[in-house]
């Protein structure tokens, strides 16, 4: 496979074949994703391209886009109606683990992950853990979720013990595919080297937000054929 060849773009090394898109903001002018159905549907058909099977749109809900399940509903409706095409489209959400989140959890207002809905995608600050990560991520268990963590390879607090501690605990990882193909910076990258070698990610995701980020990063730039090879033994849901 790929004779002569030590890195490969994506899209030519055959991973989207089939493939299941577990984090993506597609779902048009809900958050600082796609802003447009045309647009969303541009990357719809470009998924259909590269072989994409399924899709799972999961928008920001947090207390800066306090997005309500009615609301996204109302919207995934109305991207169900426009696309015609054959990838499987589910709604789900990205939950940031902030105050909102919590009123949510208590009354079970949640966008689950998953065929089964008993995943849960939870993102935190960038830059530093909200008090009690480990026990907001319990209590989301005892609900009877298991968290999915959204691109844990960007958190730049965490290191080598933190994701341990995670895993231990139930935690699942899931990857961003720009962060393999160097979209976030070398630092992020070898974070994710290291998880993938290492068998920490459960799922993989784009995390598109724009059509012409998936361009530059998933299909120009790339990536290790050793890389694609691990990548393509991550388990799903």
């Amino acid at each position: 496979m790929w004779p002569f060849k030590k890195r490969i773009s994506l899209k030519d090394s055959g991973i989207f074949e089939g493939f299941t898109d577990w984090h993506s903001h597609i779902l048009p002018g809900v958050d600082d994703g796609v802003r447009t159905m045309e647009e969303a549907l541009d990357i719809l058909r470009l998924y259909e391209g590269l072989g994409v099977k399924t899709v799972w749109l999961t928008p920001h809900i947090m207390e800066d886009t306090p997005n309500t399940t009615a609301h996204l509903r109302e919207r995934f409706a109305e991207l169900q109606a426009a696309y015609t095409g054959p990838i499987t489209l589910h709604l789900a959400a990205e939950n940031m683990l902030d105050s909102l989140f919590e009123e949510r959890l208590g009354k079970n207002d949640l966008l689950p992950l998953g065929e089964n809905g008993d995943h849960l995608l939870v993102e935190t600050s960038y830059f530093s853990p909200p008090m009690g990560l480990n026990n907001i991520l319990l209590r989301i268990k005892s609900k009877g979720y298991y968290p999915v963590l959204a691109h844990p390879e960007r958190y730049i607090y965490m290191g080598e013990s933190d994701y341990r501690q995670l895993k231990d605990i139930g935690v699942k990882f899931q990857l961003n595919l720009p962060s393999i193909a160097g979209m976030y910076g070398t630092s992020i990258k070898k974070k994710t080297e290291w998880l993938l070698k290492n068998k920490f990610y459960g799922l993989i995701g784009s995390d598109i937000h724009h059509l012409s980020n998936w361009k530059d990063y998933l299909i120009k730039k790339n990536v290790s054929k050793i890389h694609i090879s691990k990548l393509k033994y991550v388990s799903d849901l």
